[in-house]
């Protein structure tokens, strides 16, 4: 491996990109050691399909960022080439300036971010200044491109009139959506003042087009490398709910065919994240994905930003297919790794923990299931419990005047309140039974370990819950539901949720690898562990990411 050097021109001390802010949680900077492990990757990925070969060291090698932001990877990429080439070009600038218009090229996300990628690499925000590193650019952009781009705004209805530039009265609309990436228009349409965050690569429907229209020529990248954008406001949630964004890139990348891609994105699509089901099974299908390096504590690659589910990045190889190498990483230690299928037989998410592949899987054969990771009719635990807002109450729902006393009890974040009948809409047929009531949103943490759930608690007949709870019955009898709990409360019930839990938000979908069990009975831990013939390893395992959840009263 190449020892990381500084550019021989200009010494790079102390490195500024090691404490600059962030932009947003949307729009990340890459800390530069986080780069260099990615470039690491790479450069294993090269020498095993070249015959040993040293990528560094090859002089026609191209590399693309197509959503820069601090230059990071560009300039460790210049770094690792500035000293791989030297045998072959000696003279330090012809081979610096060899590297910068030949090899290393990006796209930035916004003109402010051009300039300080260029800073970056060039070590001057013009690439024909005169403090430039580089000799051979005419043009004050070199081989860092942005130019604004605007969205293309369709399917509006609410429409008014207005001018256009040259003062003509033009009917407009105001509530589109953009064709290319979905934003929304009473969001993001802006003055030329602002950015209009129309990243150039995913406003395109042939990016191979669109690559010859950014750099002057038809071009065949056989590196992109980079951390994209991750999501956009979308309008909902009070202005604080967005829409993910990074898996257009992936595709958008994908379709260019590069050699070797490797992004760093959220990991919310192993198992489930707004919008991206379709995006989940092209990856979890998808062979030439040989690698992904897993950070389910977020903070581990980007401190102080909080990206809940954590990130990873993974290495898409177009030449070779076969499994990937799954890596686990926490608090700058390895946890595991393991050479497996993206996508085990009947399952439709990746398990994330390669522990919990063949203790999953066990599950499931001594439910009867041996073919695929799904349960028959009466064997899953998720058929029981209900989508969001199963009566149709919001979470600020208010209920009658505290002096007035309704047929109904509603339990709410906060202190009870009640209704009448007519008031709820859905699930009537459990209002009159005993249920168990469940928080939608669940631990925050991405710290281990963490309790993954909420506490449950028992809904008595005539009950029902706003949305921040889930329903799970109805049930026979209080006896049923207290025993319900009792399997919650078990490490093994939510270690089984983990695995299909991506975020803070418990939907119906995080319970469908839990059985069900004979609730006759209260569940304990190790009457579980016994069942389901867990050894010693794996109780160690499931006990150190799962934190005990304590019976009321006990």
């Amino acid at each position: 491996m190449v020892e990381k050097a500084a550019f021989s021109l200009k010494q790079r001390n102390p490195d500024v990109l090691t404490s600059i802010a962030n932009l947003s949680n949307d729009e990340v900077f890459t800390p530069p050691s986080f780069a260099n492990q990615m470039l690491d990757t790479i450069e294993e990925a090269w020498a095993k399909s070249n015959d040993g070969a040293i990528i560094w060291e090859d002089r026609k090698v191209t590399f693309l960022d197509p959503f820069t932001k601090s230059g990071v990877f560009l300039r460790e990429i210049t770094s690792r080439l500035s000293e791989g080439l030297k045998k072959q070009i000696p003279d330090d600038q012809e081979r610096v300036d060899h590297i910068l218009t030949k090899q290393v090229f990006g796209v930035a996300i916004t003109e402010l971010t051009a300039l300080l990628a260029r800073r970056s690499v060039y070590c001057s925000k013009h690439a024909n200044g005169k403090h430039s590193i580089c000799s051979d650019f005419d043009t004050p952009q070199g081989n860092i491109w942005f130019e604004r781009t605007e969205h293309t705004w369709v399917g509006g209805k609410e429409k008014v009139i207005t001018v256009d530039d040259d003062g003509n009265e033009i009917e407009k609309a105001l509530d589109g959506t953009c064709k290319f990436c979905g934003a929304k228009q009473k969001e993001h349409e802006r003055g030329l003042e602002d950015e209009s965050h129309a990243y150039s690569l995913i406003h395109t429907n042939d990016p191979t087009a669109w690559v010859k229209s950014t750099f002057g020529e038809d071009m065949q990248f056989d590196v992109i490398v980079g951390n994209p954008p991750y999501q956009l406001n979308d309008g909902g949630g009070k202005g604080t709910s967005a829409g993910p964004i990074y898996d257009q890139f992936v595709e958008k990348a994908i379709a260019l065919t590069p050699r070797f891609l490797s992004l760093v994105i959220p990991a919310r699509w192993f198992s489930g994240g707004k919008g991206l089901d379709g995006f989940r099974e092209t990856m979890l299908n998808d062979r030439r994905i040989r690698a992904i390096e897993d950070f389910p504590d977020a903070s581990d690659v980007f401190p102080g930003v909080q990206i809940k589910g954590g990130v990873c990045y993974f290495l898409w190889n177009r030449d070779h297919e076969g499994d990937a190498v799954i890596t686990t990483h926490d608090k700058g230690q390895v946890l595991s790794t393991m050479e497996r299928p993206l996508l085990e037989t009947g399952a439709d998410v990746l398990i994330r923990y390669n522990e919990a592949v063949s203790l999953v899987k066990r599950v499931f054969a001594i439910e009867g299931q041996r073919e695929k990771l799904v349960y028959p009719s009466g064997k899953g635990f998720a058929e029981l419990v209900s989508v969001r807002n199963p009566y149709s109450l919001n979470s600020g729902f208010q209920g009658l005047p505290s002096n007035q006393k309704g047929d109904i009890t509603v339990f709410r974040v906060g202190s009870p309140t009640s209704t009448s009948f007519e008031k709820v809409e859905k699930s009537t047929h459990s209002i009159d039974k005993w249920k168990v009531f469940i928080p939608f949103l669940a631990s925050g943490s991405d710290s281990f370990p963490h309790p993954i759930l909420g506490k449950p608690f028992v809904g008595p007949p005539y009950s029902v819950c706003t949305e921040s709870y889930l329903l799970i019955g109805p049930l026979a009898s209080e006896h049923e539901a207290t025993n319900v709990i009792s399997y919650i409360h078990s490490r093994f019930f939510r270690f089984l949720v983990l695995q299909k839990k991506p975020s803070q938000n418990a939907t119906k979908k995080v319970y469908e690898f839990v059985p069900r069990q004979d609730f006759s009975q209260p569940w304990t831990d190790e009457e579980l562990y016994a069942k389901y013939k867990l050894t010693q390893e794996e109780i160690d395992f499931i006990e150190r990411m799962i934190r005990p959840m304590e019976l009321e009263g006990a």
